[in-house]
């Protein structure tokens, strides 16, 4: 639409199911590429997909028309399919239902991306869960602990 102007920074998080650590070092560039493809493909713009064994971060410019709740969809569930049908795991491949959103301002970008491109050295400080609920206290999102993440029975 002509004369609509826009600048909305997200970044999503989502897990594997049950965070195992299933996401091998070996195809996680490949698999960081997929997602950021899928993403661009929304019309939405990509800044950096990464992410470690067991979840994955996207930082991105939302397209206004482009919902959260069906860009996450189309994601996960593409990117699951790339891993199932290219057999990258040693079983069926599901991503934890559900996701964390959190928006940035313009003055952010720099250090969100900084953030996100340094996952690795991230999580030797720090678990998964401890980051999630971490993001969960700092942007106020009430939640109920008992249905954050999906455990093994």
């Amino acid at each position: 639409m002509a004369n609509t102007y826009h600048q909305v920074y997200i970044q999503a998080v989502f897990a594997v199911k049950y965070r195992e650590a299933v996401i091998s070092k070996e195809w996680k560039s490949i698999l960081m590429g997929v997602i950021g493809n899928l993403i661009n493909e929304t019309g939405c713009k990509t800044i950096i997909v990464n992410g470690v064994e067991d979840h994955v971060h996207c930082f991105l410019g939302l397209k206004p028309v482009v919902s959260i709740s069906e860009l996450m969809k189309t994601v996960k569930a593409k990117s699951s399919k790339y891993i199932n049908d290219h057999q990258l795991t040693k079983s069926r491949f599901e991503w934890q239902e559900g996701y964390g959103v959190f928006s940035y301002s313009h003055s952010q970008v720099d250090t969100v991306y900084k953030y996100i491109a340094n996952q690795e050295e991230h999580h030797k400080k720090q678990t998964f869960k401890e980051e999630y609920l971490a993001f969960l206290d700092k942007f106020e999102v009430p939640f109920d602990e008992r249905y954050i993440f999906e455990d093994l029975i």
